[in-house]
């Protein structure tokens, strides 16, 4: 199998202070750790540089993900950015929120201050904006009540727009693929808040800013989706790291369908972009 090639021409490591790191596809599949992502984590830590995880999976709650990434042995404790988050700062204190997703948009809808209602397929008056995620248990009732919300008006909240996540086994359908049948429905465009969209990444800038200004080009991004994670880099001003564990794999051409879309390092791993941080 032919291994994909680095393209690091005029990226320095040395500036490199933050990698936003994938989790899906890069650190683990379905929580099983990717041969030499938590050493490479490590590696990168011990360097003096910080390593801020960045995901698109809205469903669990945030200590959950910490403890998962624990479990494998990686700190994680404040150091979580998710989708979820980023779809809740998109609703005000005060507003009812119908929640068709996992108990991650429940917590981060509360710690907003508004009130979430889990879409239990009952219909209902009075709500303000509709956040949809990945949830397994969405049947017939639940897209009906989801999309009735939005077609009385409530704004219709997408927390990533991922299709698909990759497994041990193969891709399963993403949050993404649940936004859109609810936009389908009602017929309206929802508003994505994850990755590559703006929600996110100011959430991140403000999380990274928090001890003073933060140059992007001081940011790796490090990801396994060019039009989610290459993206993200691109809105940010931050060099993109392709990782092939996940979604891409080394037969992909990395940016054969997005325009502008510049890969500064096009890597086997994350341990290979470890490799490239400090040759």
């Amino acid at each position: 199998m032919t291994q994909p090639t680095p393209h690091t021409a005029g990226f320095e490591s040395d500036r490199i202070e933050v990698v936003l790191c994938d989790l899906d596809g890069v650190v683990w599949l379905a929580h099983e750790p990717i041969p030499g992502s938590v050493d490479a984590i490590a590696r990168i830590r011990r360097s003096g540089r910080r390593v801020l995880f960045v995901t698109n999976n809205s469903a669990t709650r945030l200590a959950d993900q910490e403890a998962a990434l624990e479990v494998i042995g990686v700190p994680a404790t404040g150091d979580v950015v998710t989708s979820a988050m980023a779809g809740a700062s998109l609703v005000a204190a005060g507003e009812r929120v119908l929640v068709a997703g996992g108990p991650g948009v429940v917590e981060a809808v509360e710690r907003r201050g508004a009130e979430p209602i889990v879409n239990d397929g009952v219909l209902r008056d009075g709500i303000d904006a509709v956040v949809v995620g990945l949830h397994r248990d969405i049947d017939y009732d639940r897209l009906r009540s989801a999309a009735r919300a939005v077609m009385a008006g409530a704004r219709l909240i997408g927390t990533n727009g991922d299709t698909t996540f990759p497994t041990p086994s193969g891709l399963d359908p993403g949050g993404g693929a649940l936004v859109q049948a609810v936009a389908t429905v009602a017929d309206v465009a929802p508003t994505i808040a994850g990755k590559p969209e703006g929600p996110m990444a100011d959430l991140v800038l403000d999380l990274l800013s928090a001890d003073g200004a933060i140059d992007p080009a001081s940011i790796v991004m490090v990801g396994d989706r060019p039009g989610t994670d290459g993206l993200f880099a691109s809105r940010l001003g931050a060099p993109f790291a392709l990782v092939r564990t996940g979604v891409t794999d080394t037969a992909d051409t990395a940016d054969s369908t997005i325009s502008d879309l510049h890969v500064t390092i096009d890597a086997r791993d994350l341990a290979a972009v470890a490799d490239h941080l400090d040759p």
